[in-house]
């Protein structure tokens, strides 16, 4: 039997925290306004994409007429639409590693085809959370092989500007609901005890779609839903068959109406559900994981767990034609108040750091003396010490480090610590030491070298200013540790 429905809530929690983070919009409104100016490379820059597409290689070994046909599909590439639907690691919803999907396939004048593929890194340099958009072809022995379950190029709408209204008829078919006037995408529920995430009527037509595309499969086409398969079997012309209520309950042992579909029609053809961890057989195709699932916009939606300002423009506009985008700005900083000695005082971002409004410099002073020498401190100065330390906001931050937005993260600290702050000892030093040696081993990947001397030391001085801090801990982490100390210096120098 499949997992109960608080599980299935509990994932919808998991994605409705990935929507919120993981492509913030500021990154979409950069991205944005590049790539309607054409400049698809600062669109891709703006949504933490790489590119290694090398367009005069492209045009010296292929000719022009392929290069013209690249260069129309990354101006038409959304990077950050890409981002938003690309495969994903549950509960923490991280871009899945080590991954090679094929955006477009090209065909070359020896036969083959040319593949444009976005990868993440391996799991080791995955903490920024980039992506890279590169070119492979069969004859690329030292990249991986682009992944056939994780394949983009039968679902363009995906990252394709002029296919992205596409989405609300790949989703299924309506089910009726309505968010802000517009009908939402679901399939309905097919059997008891399948989930609602499962695509299933959607299945046939995605099947006969990469029959189209790759020919016929020897040993039918693979539904791959977590650890269980399911095989839809293909007839000869090329018709996939679509999988019957007795063939889903065979994955759960539910019962069921034999003969009977999932939307009530009577289907002639069956499917094979091999036993749980056998492996399909090596002539059976795959189908597309965005294929498998009901987009988890539409779920979202359905449950009212996000409006359809909370989307991507692009979703919200096939999913829920009309609705209006959210504003990304941020408040500004405000005052923090205190119960200090039995009145009330303020905390504010003086200078570039939080100080305390009612107590004067000299008595600051001296009540930190005090309490370095073991004194209680002053409820004001406590408050700013546990704020430097673990701030209230440290899960926000900690959730837009995960995701690779340093930059919102960074802003968020400083609006509370203000941007001169010097960090103290502590989960948010740590977190943000956690992210320069990400960045280390990202740098490294890209160099192609191994994740050697990636550990950072942990009497790493502080520096001056929250960015400056971030900035020397990266620069230090590559650094031999008996080299540290003289590094360290001459990075001081330098910086001051």
């Amino acid at each position: 039997m499949h997992s109960s429905r608080s599980t299935e809530n509990l994932r919808l929690l998991s994605w409705q925290r990935v929507r919120e983070y993981a492509a913030p919009p500021p990154m979409i409104e950069t991205a944005t306004a590049r790539r309607l100016v054409g400049d698809w490379a600062g669109a891709c820059a703006a949504a933490r994409v790489d590119v290694d597409v090398d367009l005069r290689r492209l045009r010296r070994a292929y000719g022009t007429e392929l290069v013209a046909a690249v260069r129309a599909d990354l101006r038409q590439l959304v990077p950050d639409l890409l981002r938003w639907h690309m495969p994903r690691v549950m509960p923490g919803g991280l871009l899945r590693p080590d991954t090679t999907s094929t955006l477009a396939r090209y065909p070359l004048p020896d036969g083959g085809a040319g593949h444009l593929v976005v990868r993440t890194p391996p799991a080791w340099a995955s903490g920024p959370q980039r992506m890279i958009l590169a070119w492979w072809d069969v004859a690329d022995r030292a990249t991986p092989h682009p992944d056939r379950r994780f394949r983009l190029d039968l679902h363009r709408h995906l990252w394709d500007a002029r296919r992205s209204a596409e989405l609300v008829e790949r989703a299924g078919p309506a089910s009726g609901a309505s968010v802000s006037d517009a009908s939402v995408p679901l399939a309905p529920v097919p059997l008891s005890g399948v989930p609602d995430d499962w695509a299933v009527t959607r299945w046939p037509a995605e099947a006969a779609l990469l029959v189209a595309s790759d020919g016929v499969p020897r040993g039918g086409i693979t539904v791959r839903l977590g650890r269980r398969r399911l095989v839809l079997r293909v007839h000869a012309d090329g018709v996939p068959q679509a999988p019957t209520s007795r063939d889903l309950a065979a994955l759960f042992d539910v019962p069921s109406r034999p003969g009977t579909s999932p939307t009530g029609v009577s289907w002639t053809g069956t499917a094979r559900a091999p036993r749980h961890g056998r492996p399909p057989s090596p002539g059976t195709a795959v189908l597309p994981d965005a294929a498998t699932w009901v987009p988890p916009d539409a779920l979202l939606l359905r449950a009212g767990l996000v409006t359809p300002g909370d989307l991507h423009p692009l979703v919200a506009d096939a999913l829920a034609p009309g609705s209006t985008r959210r504003n990304s700005v941020a408040p500004a900083p405000g005052i923090r108040q205190v119960e200090c000695r039995g009145e009330t005082h303020r905390l504010t971002v003086v200078d570039g750091v939080l100080t305390a409004l009612d107590h004067a410099p000299d008595e600051i002073g001296h009540e930190e003396l005090l309490a370095q020498l073991g004194g209680t401190p002053l409820p004001c100065l406590h408050v700013i010490d546990q704020l430097h330390r673990a701030p209230t906001a440290l899960a926000d931050v900690r959730a837009r480090l995960d995701h690779g937005d340093v930059g919102s993260a960074l802003a968020a600290v400083e609006d509370l610590l203000g941007p001169e702050a010097v960090l103290r000892a502590g989960d948010l030093q740590d977190e943000l030491t956690a992210v320069a040696e990400g960045r280390v081993a990202y740098g490294a990947y890209r160099a192609g070298l191994l994740p050697a001397l990636l550990d950072a030391d942990p009497e790493i001085p502080a520096g001056r200013g929250i960015r400056s801090d971030l900035a020397f801990r990266a620069s230090l982490v590559a650094v031999p540790r008996g080299r540290r100390d003289w590094h360290a210096r001459r990075f001081l120098v330098a910086t001051y």
